[in-house]
């Protein structure tokens, strides 16, 4: 259902800018797919699919000339057909509504768009072939003002060739801790809850301070004890190997920065990031689905989230690079949105059902497949971010911001950059004087490392097919599953290449299994 739209960067805090955009009439829904029935579920169902609580997608990023042109176009067409309303639905005006392109209004920190519906890729069962499906729903566009729908009882059309389905009552799920606590009778992001009001000014101060000013930070809702200190205490397990992969990655290029110029290519217009953008979508299937915004306001480099019942894929420009952004798009498309996509079909996509299956908790499988799906098919895939992060997290745990600051220096030069990293390892502290940490960044080095132990072991296909499940769930649950009209990324239907990568992923990381037998029984 697509209705009003508002990012909720759940690293970075763009929320009050962008909580009046919108792209149609919050009493209009569309019916994407009936196969999907994705816009059958309420926000709050889809926020719990999707959102990942972590840092971290269908649009269309056109040029000003281009927005230009559609602008005056689309405002010409759409006067002429309000001004002829006594056309009924079945008439050939009627089918014409049905491709109209209805436009995302830009915002003012980046812009908005939606793109044509492509044929989807899905699977009859965790093996089978996948099939394809037809067109069935266009929306693209520019800027313009829908007049106030009558109210009157609204009609659900399903713009699709394939039957109409049967409605079936959906699932209504809980947000969970990842996702959101309950304070005070409200349930609300934790990842939104700590992040600091008063950012800007004092990163100036402690600039100007030339590094030696620990921030104090303010928040908006700072009665967080209970829940943060769930997650102020970091581990070690993995230190040795997070040090050791960052090492063997700044011996081959010298610096982080080297690295980064020569893997990740150079940083990419809007223009050329809507064009990887849609062409990773079209393998995928998925145009029509997810709306993108670009934005320069982010600490993380992409985010996939659920606003008002739309998925949505933020990506920082500022970050997005030639040979990485593809590896993005997988991390956050292929990953979490096909995986919540999937879960929509499954006896556990409640709450309720979790608990009647006894389910453990998605991350740190979560994180770890989408961290590895990011470097899969680099040429040098070394974990380098998945490795500061969580070395960062384990000194936040030990040192004072201006302190950890100066630690993380010998492996990042770049202060802002250096900056980003201790703001992830320090939200929710107030006085960042003292030493404390927020811990949950060391998920995607634990879950890469898990993933990598069993993967010879683990199925693949249905650890994306189950939905959002552990890997240490998926063979009790495979004979509980439903099995028909899932989706894989295309990535994962070759699997011998897919398993060459992984063991290309242990060699240049200098994991061996005995090491990984010894720290993962």
């Amino acid at each position: 259902m697509l209705e009003s739209i508002r990012v909720t960067e759940k690293l970075h805090w763009p929320e009050q800018e962008l909580a009046k955009k919108s792209v149609l009439n919050a009493e209009e829904s569309l019916i994407i797919d009936s196969k999907r029935s994705i816009s059958h579920l309420s926000p709050g169902i889809l926020k719990d699919i999707f959102t990942t609580g972590t840092s971290s997608y269908n649009v269309l990023l056109q040029s000003k000339e281009e927005k230009k042109h559609h602008s005056q176009k689309q405002s010409s067409s759409c006067s002429k057909r309000w001004r002829k309303p006594s056309k009924p639905p079945g008439s050939a005006r009627g089918r014409d509504l049905r491709k109209m392109k209805t436009a995302v209004p830009a915002a003012g920190s980046g812009p908005w768009c939606c793109l044509e519906r492509q044929p989807a890729v899905f699977v009859t069962s965790s093996v089978s072939s996948p099939v394809k499906l037809t067109h069935d729903i266009s929306v693209a566009g520019n800027s313009i003002v829908l007049p106030p729908k009558p109210k009157t009882k609204v009609k659900r059309r399903h713009f699709s060739t394939l039957p109409k389905p049967k409605l079936q009552p959906q699932p209504q799920l809980s947000r969970s801790f990842e996702k959101g606590d309950d304070f005070s009778g409200k349930k609300f992001c934790i990842l939104t809850a700590i992040k600091p009001t008063n950012l800007e000014k004092e990163k100036l101060r402690f600039f100007k301070s030339e590094f030696a000013y620990n921030p104090q930070f303010e928040y908006a809702n700072p009665s967080l004890p209970a829940v943060l200190a769930r997650h102020s205490s970091a581990s070690d397990r993995f230190l040795k190997q997070s040090i050791n992969i960052m090492e063997l990655t700044l011996q081959k290029y010298g610096s982080y920065e080297k690295f980064e110029q020569a893997t990740g290519g150079s940083l990419l217009s809007k223009t050329r990031i809507w064009s990887h953008v849609r062409k990773y979508m079209m393998k995928e299937g998925c145009m029509g689905e997810i709306v993108v915004h670009l934005t320069e306001d982010l600490l993380s480099r992409a985010s996939m989230t659920v606003v008002n019942g739309c998925p949505t894929l933020t990506i920082n420009v500022s970050t997005a690079r030639e040979h990485w952004l593809e590896g993005m798009l997988r991390h956050e498309i292929g990953t979490h949105y096909f995986r919540g996509i999937n879960n929509l079909q499954q006896p556990w996509n409640s709450w309720t059902g979790r608990r009647k299956h006894e389910l453990k908790p998605n991350n740190p499988t979560e994180e770890g497949l989408a961290s590895i799906h990011s470097v899969l098919f680099r040429k040098d895939p070394f974990l380098w971010r998945a490795a500061l992060l969580y070395y960062t997290v384990y000194r936040a745990s030990q040192m004072s911001f201006c302190e950890l600051f100066k630690d993380i220096g010998k492996f990042v030069k770049d202060p802002n950059t250096r900056w980003d990293y201790c703001v992830r390892a320090k939200r929710g502290w107030t006085d960042t004087s003292q030493p404390g940490c927020f811990s949950k960044d060391q998920v995607y080095l634990d879950g890469i490392l898990q993933i990598l132990r069993y993967r010879q072991t683990i199925d693949f296909h249905l650890l994306t097919t189950l939905g959002k499940v552990s890997y240490e769930d998926v063979d009790r649950l495979k004979g509980l599953a439903v099995t028909a009209n899932l989706r894989i990324p295309h990535f994962l239907q070759d699997h011998e290449r897919y398993m060459e990568h992984l063991e290309k992923i242990m060699q240049v990381n200098e994991l061996t299994d005995r090491e990984l037998r010894e720290l993962i029984c």
